[in-house]
Parts: C-alpha cells; sequence; structure tokens
C-alpha cells in the first residue's frame, strides 16, 4: 500500500490538537510538547502513557489508529526478517525507519537499534503523522 506523503500543512494543522492531548496524556505543559521532542527523553514517556496518547488522540480526531502501527508503518514492504533479526533493526530495516521517521535527525538514529528502542525516536510529529495516515485511511475508505 502506498503512503500518501503527509505535507507539513496537514502536520500543522492536526499538531495543536496533538500536542494539547499529549499534555494531558503526560501531565506535562503544552507548551513543552515541541514537534522535534523526543517523547521518552525529553517529555519522560512510557509505553504505556503511548497507548493512553494513541485512545486520546482516537477519540480526539474520531479515528482509528491501530496498536503496534507505527513500527508495522516503518516496516513498510520489508519482511519482518529482512527490518530485524533477534531483535535488531537490520541495515535495510534502518533506512526503511530512517525514511519514515523523517522527522527524526539522523543522529538519533543508533547504531545497534533494537527494535524495543524504536519507540525512543518518537516525537509529537511521529503522532501527527499517524493521525494525518489515519484520516487519509478514513477518507480513502468513505
Amino acid at each position: 500500500m502506498a503512503q500518501t506523503a503527509i505535507t507539513k500543512e496537514e502536520i500543522m494543522a492536526v499538531y495543536p490538537k496533538v500536542a494539547e492531548t499529549m499534555a494531558d496524556a503526560l501531565g506535562c505543559d503544552v507548551a513543552d510538547v515541541k514537534l522535534d521532542v523526543s517523547l521518552i527523553e525529553g517529555l519522560d514517556a512510557e509505553s504505556i502513557d503511548f497507548l493512553d496518547m494513541v485512545f486520546r488522540l482516537e477519540r480526539a480526531f474520531k479515528i482509528k489508529i491501530p496498536r503496534g502501527k507505527i513500527v508495522e508503518n516503518a516496516r513498510g514492504d520489508l519482511p519482518e526478517s529482512e527490518f530485524e533479526q533477534k531483535g535488531i533493526v537490520t541495515e535495510n530495516g534502518m533506512a526503511q525507519l530512517r525514511a519514515y521517521l523523517s522527522e527524526i535527525p539522523a543522529e538519533r538514529f543508533k547504531t545497534p537499534m533494537k527494535v524495543a528502542e524504536i519507540p525512543r525516536l518518537f516525537t509529537p510529529e511521529t503522532f501527527c503523522k499517524l493521525v494525518v495516515r489515519a484520516q487519509h485511511e478514513a477518507r480513502a475508505a468513505a
């Protein structure tokens, strides 16, 4: 399935509500929820917070975001065996991840990277893109 390119305008259109939703979920100030801050390293989010944020975003935007979608989408058409081996992201997997998480600065992609560490890369912008993709899918399905 081809990914529709997401424009900066689309991201900025959902960002205020995403930031507000995340600030609520994380109990932080909405001003701290910058597009490019690491949710885990910058805002002390934990994996349970990701679930909470996804639920809240689904409610706020009236969309469905399937669980585990970010890592799955990042993998794209790559078979799992080419994306990761023994829990470590492969070179092909890293290339795929960098392309999918294009908003993340290159220096944040550590190699070797464990699949379990992928969420450390996520930023509010990652979630904005998730919301926009879900909106595209909902429109395509309508």
